[in-house]
């Protein structure tokens, strides 16, 4: 696999609560908040992962296989408005992510393995999906949940963003029901630290992150959440 287009280099870092006010209180004077975030701050992001029998993207992950992608659909706030269609590509450090938007009858086709609809579109990922949906036999794997609170410095080329609260819910739940049961993957006082960036990271942040002696972590929402899931099945 070669990545197309923009890539990005991403770290992870595992922090607590007292490291996040911290930390919040200086990249607020060096950093804006991403307008999407609105008056809170923060959003909601739900995202229902697809998988094959052999749990292929679990697997690669844990075994850190250089190159590898998996999909997933992405909402917001457990809204219907926006419905993306995900796949994010990964080599070493590096990730891509391609997506293509979905109405929402199209998402319960695609729920439904009604699938011919992609074969219309445009966008290369959709008939990737629709490929591999089909050869591996690709199933909803886990529905991911977490509160994002970011930052973004230099147009953007910079993110840095706080997953919070992330918990796992069952595959077969309705992902735009808010009310669904789902199950926390980390302590109380934990979230997970992501710092993306095309090019170089700027050294007043690099700094920042290096006085405080953080520690990189593997850490994946996904295959957290896909062993939280399995206990409750």
């Amino acid at each position: 696999m070669s990545l197309k287009g923009d890539y990005r280099y991403e770290q992870k870092y595992l922090i607590k609560k007292a490291q996040h006010i911290e930390l919040r209180q200086i990249l607020s004077t060096m950093m804006e908040q991403d307008k999407h975030a609105g008056e809170t701050g923060e959003y909601m992001i739900r995202s229902l992962y697809f998988d094959d029998m052999y749990r292929s993207a679990y697997r690669e992950k844990l075994d850190g296989v250089y190159a590898r992608k998996k999909y997933r659909v992405r909402v917001y706030n457990c809204e219907d408005t926006i419905i993306h269609l995900e796949c994010k590509h990964k080599q070493g450090a590096y990730i891509f992510k391609e997506s293509v938007p979905l109405r929402r009858e199209e998402y319960d086709s695609l729920l439904a393995g009604d699938l011919a609809f992609l074969l219309k579109r445009e966008e290369p990922i959709a008939k990737e999906f629709f490929v591999d949906a089909r050869t591996a036999l690709l199933r909803p794997e886990v529905i991911v949940d977490y509160e994002r609170e970011p930052y973004i410095y230099d147009a953007g080329t910079v993110r840095i963003t706080f997953d919070k609260e992330v918990r796992a819910g069952r595959p077969e739940d309705d992902i735009f029901d808010d009310k669904i049961p789902t199950y926390g993957v980390l302590r109380p006082d934990e979230m997970i630290l992501e710092i993306k960036f095309t090019g170089y990271l700027p050294e007043r942040i690099r700094r920042l992150f290096y006085v405080n002696h953080f520690t990189q972590t593997s850490a994946s929402k996904y295959c957290l959440c896909a062993d939280k899931i399995r206990e409750y099945r």
